[in-house]
């Protein structure tokens, strides 16, 4: 499984780049492999992303903005939804991955796990 994000290297808008910037280094402090697809300067990445994100998450203007994230073709969510995810410390869950052995998630996960049985 990989995980895509869909960036915008020669963003003009600062916001834009500070939330690039805040996905791309949590992913890297959580070790999670990731790929960088850029929609400014690749037509093809920025046609994949348009017509994959869900109607329902797109903005009224109907463009979605970067960042997007991706596990393979399974749309996990934009910036909003990626903090939110990280404020929940839910993000593995968010992006479709099983947490880390070790981590407090993957703790979380199997007491859950043992409440249903």
């Amino acid at each position: 499984m990989v995980i895509k994000v869909f960036l915008a290297s020669s963003s003009g808008s600062t916001a834009i780049k500070k939330k690039q910037q805040d996905v791309v280094g949590f992913l890297e402090a959580l070790k999670v492999d990731y790929t960088e697809l850029d929609i400014a300067c690749n037509e093809d990445n920025r046609m994949w992303m348009r017509q994959n994100v869900p109607e329902e998450k797109k903005p009224a203007n109907g463009i979605p903005l970067p960042p997007q994230i991706f596990n393979e073709d399974s749309y996990c969510g934009d910036y909003d939804t990626f903090f939110d995810a990280k404020e929940d410390n839910s993000v593995f869950a968010f992006l479709g991955l099983p947490p880390p052995p070790g981590s407090k998630a993957q703790e979380e996960d199997e007491e859950q796990e043992e409440e249903a049985e």
